[in-house]
């Protein structure tokens, strides 16, 4: 009922902007631009997606997602019959069995999580999406409430939702395109907004959940992991742009290639049928990028007008003359257009971000902001869609509220990370 509520409310705010907009602003075209769309043009070089090409965008989402999935799917299928996953599942399952109660001890899904959370923290959205789908498909196996969302659901989700990034290469890259003067100059507030973002979620999700997250497994583990992640931030602040981005390149893209060499590898050892358990499993890509359509055109469209309705400058206008009234330092506010479309689209967000640097300058504050506000967090609301659309869940009990609470840590996070790195 959260998201039903969430969605109507997308769309009624929508169009009584555009009624608005048309009857008392004389804006006769807007309601042109919400249902075709808006071209470019020279005073809006940003284009508007109506509702109708959003549809085809969906779709397009998702047979561009088939191909993927079906071969990630397809490698997991081998890691599953050969027992890879299950080991993973071992070997991570002191920590996983803590703070997922419900799971039991070296269940397949442990292992998927892994798997998830990995590619997630390198960066890797085409690999972190079918093995989150995967995750979502083997707890719902566990889950008694077929159309309700488990507490393990939850959790993961809403850690899933944080997007803990370790390196983020496209914004590094899209800074470095526009000339900036130190392309990676973000990292570190990235890095330790996205982190920031990622314990609110687990603790909140703890808290609602009564998990004791004192317990000396669950301290050792997010300490170890604080270490790591820290030594790797030190290490990738002594090296060039050219450097942070060919070390990037080199970890994430050799990672996936040795995983898949250790279950080719695993599949012989265990002398099963390595091609025959790569196409059963990749048969199920075509069938859960199908499955999703319905899910996502529902939640792009009603995104979709909210941009084109003009809802987000409303907001922007609105937020930054209440600060202005208050006498606060008003910098901020045109660095968080990202922030409020970054749980609605990660691809407007993007462009958004891009705007924001070409309009008040790739090394403003407002720039910078902009980078880190879309390095910490990532797309809410696709998330939901998406996921709990993979497994028609229809009831996501708390977890939406859990998810934007995490959204709004990471933003303030930003907002005082950019104002103790760049604020003089």
């Amino acid at each position: 009922m959260a998201l039903s509520k969430i969605w109507s409310a997308f769309i009624l705010t929508a169009i009584i902007v555009a009624l608005y907009k048309c009857v008392f602003l004389g804006n006769a075209d807007i309601f042109s631009w919400m249902v075709v769309g808006k071209a470019d043009d020279a005073a809006n070089p940003l284009k508007v997606d109506g509702i109708i090409p959003t549809c085809k965008t969906a779709v397009d989402l998702c047979i561009n997602l088939i191909g993927v999935m079906a071969m990630f799917l397809g490698f997991m299928s081998i890691a599953e019959k050969a027992g890879g996953i299950r080991l993973l599942s071992r070997i991570i399952g002191p920590f996983f069995t803590k703070l997922f109660p419900d799971v039991p001890a070296g269940h397949p899904a442990i292992g998927y999580m892994m798997m998830n959370f990995s590619a997630n923290l390198l960066g890797l959205d085409n690999a972190a999406t079918p093995f989150g789908i995967k995750t979502m498909e083997s707890l719902q196996e566990l889950n008694k409430e077929k159309e309700t969302a488990s507490n393990a659901q939850i959790m993961f989700l809403c850690l899933h939702a944080a997007g803990l990034t370790l390196i983020p290469v496209s914004i590094i890259a899209a800074r470095a395109s526009l000339k900036a003067a130190s392309p990676t100059d973000i990292f570190v507030p990235c890095m330790i907004a996205t982190f920031v973002a990622t314990i609110a979620a687990m603790l909140l999700v703890a808290f609602k959940q009564k998990i004791n997250m004192l317990q000396p497994v669950i301290l050792a583990w997010i300490l170890g992991l604080s270490a790591v992640i820290a030594g790797l931030v030190f290490y990738l602040t002594t090296l060039s742009t050219d450097g942070v981005q060919s070390f990037s390149n080199i970890l994430s893209n050799g990672l996936i290639l040795f995983i898949f060499v250790l279950i080719i590898l695993g599949g012989l050892y265990k002398k099963i049928n390595i091609f025959d358990a790569f196409v059963e499993g990749a048969k199920g890509g075509f069938e859960t990028a199908i499955k999703i359509i319905p899910y996502l055109v529902g939640m792009l469209v009603a995104i979709s007008l909210l941009r084109s309705s003009g809802t987000f400058e409303v907001i922007i206008s609105g937020m930054k003359n209440f600060f202005a009234l208050l006498g606060a330092d008003t910098r901020f506010v045109d660095g968080i257009p990202t922030a409020l479309i970054k749980p609605l689209s990660g691809g407007g967000a993007r462009g958004m971000m891009i705007d924001t640097m070409k309009a008040s300058g790739v090394d403003s504050f407002a720039g910078r902001l902009a980078c880190i506000l879309q390095g910490s967090s990532d797309t809410t609301f696709y998330v939901v869609a998406v996921y709990f659309g993979a497994v028609s869940i229809k009831n996501t009990r708390y977890s939406i509220g859990v998810m934007l609470l995490a959204d709004l840590v990471g933003i303030i996070t930003s907002i005082l990370l950019c104002y103790l790195f760049f604020g003089k």
